[in-house]
């Protein structure tokens, strides 16, 4: 697992300086099934073809944010945890397929996610895997813990409670597959191993 900086900033980022355009800021989701005995038992239940989602705020992808394994190896403890193709779970699972949905916010939405990251980074050991809560969601039951995400939990919080465009349209219970109503421009679908961050757009799903 990489060290936590105890700064403000994120992935690299740096608080948004209104160069970027008219249009404003990019983020990413980006959904993928990873291959580990978790994933493929979702893909089993859901039938779904991707069964993890992740949030990025820079389009190489190289730190994304989850809740998954904190240690690749180690199925069975899970947390808050910074991904990358170069790293960890992703870099063990070198078949992950993955698609990265490109999507449109303002420079103050843009701040506020890059914050509420950094915050959780500063108090990463007190996230935890929301295992519960992912079993009973297969019984469309919803159980939440302070502190306790499962991946798609994750990223659905901070959409909304950042207020994201769009994030409003995200179900009670979410699955991965849920993202995909989101307002996205779709960057990439194929191998995360493969992924540039200059390939162009493709049609949406």
């Amino acid at each position: 697992m990489r060290p936590v900086t105890s700064d403000l900033s994120v992935s690299g980022t740096q608080p948004y300086n209104g160069h970027e355009g008219s249009d404003g800021c990019k983020i990413y989701v980006v959904v993928s099934q990873t291959g580990t005995i978790l994933s493929r038992f979702l893909k089993l239940v859901t039938r779904a073809p991707y069964n993890h989602v992740s949030l990025a705020l820079s389009r190489d992808l190289q730190t994304m944010y989850s809740f998954g394994r904190v240690n690749p190896y180690n199925p069975f403890l899970g947390g808050f945890v910074r991904e990358s193709p170069s790293y960890g779970t992703f870099k063990r699972f070198s078949q992950t397929t993955v698609m990265v949905l490109e999507l449109a916010v303002s420079a103050e939405v843009y701040e506020r996610i890059r914050c509420r990251l950094a915050e959780m980074l500063a108090e990463q050991k007190k996230y935890h895997y929301n295992y519960i809560g992912l079993g009973l969601a297969a019984f469309h039951i919803r159980w939440q813990q302070k502190y306790r995400f499962y991946c798609s939990e994750f990223v659905k919080d901070i959409l909304q409670s950042c207020r994201v465009s769009g994030a409003e349209c995200l179900r009670g219970i979410p699955r991965p597959i849920h993202f995909l109503e989101l307002p996205y421009t779709c960057i990439y679908t194929g191998k995360l191993s493969d992924y540039s961050p200059s390939f162009p757009e493709q049609p949406a799903l």
